[in-house]
This record gives C-alpha cells, sequence and structure tokens, in this order.
C-alpha cells in the first residue's frame, strides 16, 4: 500500500484506526482500505451507522451554537478526530468573532490534519494528547496559550467515552476535567448505548465486535450508566435524550430511525 503525503510517517497504515472510520462514514477522504474494510464490516450489521455519525456532529454543532448563545468563548473538544465541514472552531467563531478553541486527539492523522486547517488561526490550536491523561491536557502550552480556566468553558466530549473501557477510569477522567472548569462551564456529551438502535441487541453486538477486533472496544452503556458522567452538573432542559431530540432544528420524526441510537446531554456547572 503506497503511503500518501498527508500520512504522518509514524503511523501504521496496515492497522484501522477509529478517527480514520469515522471519516469515512461522514464522507471524508483520510482513511485507508483497512478503514473503509474495516467500516464495511461494520455496516454489515448496523448499515446505518454513517447516519449516527451524522447526528453526533449535527448535535454538536447545535450544542456549540447554544455555548455561545449563554456566552461561552472557549471550547475544549477532546477526541475531537479528523477535521470535517462544520467543526468546532468554525461553529463557534462564526457565532462568536475570536472565540477560542483547542482540540484534543490521541492520533496522529487527526492531529496533523488539525494543524493545517488551523493554519493561520491564531485562536484555535491541536494538543496530541489523550482522555484517559487528562493532566497532560490541561498542562499542554497549547491549552495555557488560549484557554483561561477561571473563565467559562465548554468542553465537548463527543463520540469518544464509549472507546474508554471501565478499567481505564472514564468517569474519573472527566471529573478531573471538570474540577478544572470554572462555575458556569458546559459538559457537551454523546455517547453510544443499545437503547435507541432499531435492531435487537443481539444484531447491533456484531458491529461492536468490529471495533473490538481491531483492538478499539466499543463501550456501549445504559442511559443511567451515561449520566453519572453528569454529576455534579445541572442538566440545561431536555436533559440527557436520544440525539436528534436535543434542541432539533428540524422535526425529530422526520429523522432516519438510527439517528436515535445513544444519548446526547448538556451539563452545567454550579
Amino acid at each position: 500500500m503506497e503511503r500518501p503525503a498527508w500520512a504522518p510517517r509514524s503511523i501504521d497504515i496496515t492497522v484501522p484506526s477509529v478517527s480514520r472510520i469515522y471519516d469515512y462514514y461522514l464522507g471524508g477522504s483520510h482513511n485507508f482500505e483497512v478503514d473503509r474494510e474495516a467500516a464495511r464490516k461494520a455496516m454489515q450489521f448496523m448499515p446505518g451507522l454513517p447516519k449516527v455519525m451524522q447526528a453526533n456532529r449535527a448535535f454538536m454543532r447545535r450544542a456549540v451554537r447554544f455555548a455561545a448563545g449563554e456566552g461561552i468563548t472557549q471550547f475544549l473538544d477532546i477526541g475531537s478526530g479528523i477535521p470535517t465541514f462544520g467543526n468546532v472552531h468554525e461553529v463557534a467563531q462564526t457565532a462568536v468573532p475570536g472565540a477560542r478553541v483547542v482540540y484534543v486527539d490521541h492520533d496522529p492523522v487527526a492531529v496533523a490534519h488539525s494543524q493545517a486547517v488551523l493554519a493561520g488561526n491564531d485562536d484555535a490550536d491541536v494538543v496530541a494528547a489523550d482522555l484517559r491523561k487528562p493532566h497532560e491536557i490541561l498542562a499542554s502550552p497549547q491549552l495555557e496559550r488560549l484557554i483561561d480556566l477561571n473563565r467559562p468553558v465548554a468542553l465537548l466530549l463527543v463520540a469518544i467515552l464509549h472507546f474508554v473501557e471501565d478499567a481505564d477510569d472514564p468517569y474519573g477522567a472527566v471529573a478531573e476535567l471538570c474540577k478544572a472548569l470554572a462555575p458556569g462551564s458546559l459538559l457537551i456529551l454523546t455517547h453510544a448505548s443499545f437503547e435507541g438502535i432499531p435492531l435487537p441487541a443481539e444484531r447491533a453486538e456484531g458491529a461492536v465486535d468490529v471495533y473490538k477486533d481491531i483492538r478499539n472496544p466499543l463501550i456501549m452503556r445504559s442511559r443511567d450508566e451515561i449520566a453519572r458522567f453528569f454529576e455534579g452538573y445541572d442538566m440545561v432542559e431536555p436533559g440527557l435524550v436520544p440525539m436528534p431530540h436535543w434542541r432539533p432544528e428540524s422535526a425529530p420524526e422526520d429523522e432516519d430511525p438510527y439517528a436515535f441510537s445513544g444519548f446526547a446531554g448538556v451539563g452545567r456547572t454550579a
């Protein structure tokens, strides 16, 4: 397989990547055949996976506009992935010129493309770091340059926590990040769940197994388990709901049934 010019030399292009699979679902071009093969295998069990990802992105954009409308001008997006149309900085800086955005991802392709997209944008930057090590994120020079933790921040954890196993203490990581945020900050979150998937759980489990096979386990948590991430937050209406039901801009009943797979919510620190 020939390595394209945009692929960092440090990555193994024969191993699937969650970020590049996500990019494929969204119709992006920064993925390899090994990523597309894994995505197609998962879609044999859940053909609506691209619709799930599109619903994630649509929720993210609505939530960022909501945050901007609440006066928040700082955004920390962890697990940001490979840049596609309608990124956080595009939405936030359109709503509030000068809004500051820090992206965080541990995938070298995602980081490299974020750097390219953000070239010349002094109000946005990217950190190569892992959600499981929140202290490294909080101590990064990019965050220290752009984010004032004494003022409210919108922390985005969109479609990332379901890739963190319980053994890696995702609740502890979220709590550590939230502890660093000023009162009035927002936690913007989506998470996969068997609840809401328009398929028998046994069939959806086949898609989960594909991620397990590529050593990126997909942890399907219940609504109650997802709600635990918001401990210490006051939920913004309408609470923790299927993605199309969070402050929709069009009729939820017009959405594809797969868009209701998983939950979305926004919480505010007291």
